[in-house]
C-alpha cells in the first residue's frame, strides 16, 4: 500500500529493502536522547521479526530516501503497539510526523483493529503533542519494567467510525 503525499513523498508498508533504515533512523533519536537498551539491541538485531509476527514496519519515502520510519507490533488478534517512530533531524518539524500516524491509523482501521498503544517519555513534547493531536490519551505516566527511557503509556480505541485527521 503506497500513500502518496506532497513533493515525491510516499508511505510504503513492509518493504524489507528499508530494514537498515528503520534500524539507522531509531538508532540515530534514541542514542540522541536516550541509551540503546537491551531491547533494542534485540529489536534490531531481527527487525524483520515485525513483519513476520503480523505487524508492519512504515517507511517513509522522499525522492525515494527513507526519512522517516514506524511500526505497529501485533500484540494481540485486534491490538496492536505504535512504535519506533523515528523521522531523519534534518526533516524534523515538517510535517512528516503527521503522514507516517496518518498511515498507521489507516492501516489499522483497514485490518479493524480496536486499540493501539504507545511508549513514550514526557521529555518529548513534540511526539507527545503529535500523539495527543490524533487521539491518544494517557493511560499510566511512571516508569516502565522494561525500557529505562519510558515513562508514559498512551492508547487509542479505534472502531470503523474514526477518522480523526483522516
Amino acid at each position: 500500500m503506497n500513500m502518496p503525499g506532497p513533493e515525491n513523498i510516499v508511505v510504503v508498508i513492509n518493504e524489507y529493502k528499508y530494514i537498515n533504515d528503520f534500524i539507522r533512523l531509531n538508532e540515530a533519536w534514541i542514542a540522541h536522547y536516550f541509551q540503546i537498551e537491551e531491547a533494542d539491541r534485540s529489536l534490531f538485531g531481527k527487525p524483520s521479526k515485525i513483519i513476520d509476527d503480523g505487524g508492519f514496519i512504515f517507511t517513509l519515502l522522499k525522492n525515494s530516501e527513507a526519512i522517516g520510519v514506524c511500526a505497529l507490533f501485533k500484540e494481540h488478534e485486534h491490538e496492536y503497539q505504535l512504535a519506533r517512530m523515528a523521522v531523519d533531524k534534518q526533516h524534523q518539524g515538517s510535517g512528516f510526523g503527521n503522514l507516517l500516524i496518518e498511515a498507521a491509523i489507516s492501516k489499522l482501521q483497514e485490518i479493524k483493529a480496536t486499540r493501539v498503544y504507545l511508549l513514550s517519555n514526557t521529555t518529548l513534547a513534540p511526539a507527545i503533542g503529535l500523539y495527543k493531536k490524533y487521539g491518544f490519551v494517557t493511560v499510566f505516566k511512571g516508569q516502565h519494567p522494561v525500557y529505562a527511557r519510558c515513562n508514559i503509556i498512551m492508547e487509542k480505541h479505534l472502531d470503523e467510525t474514526t477518522t480523526d485527521h483522516l
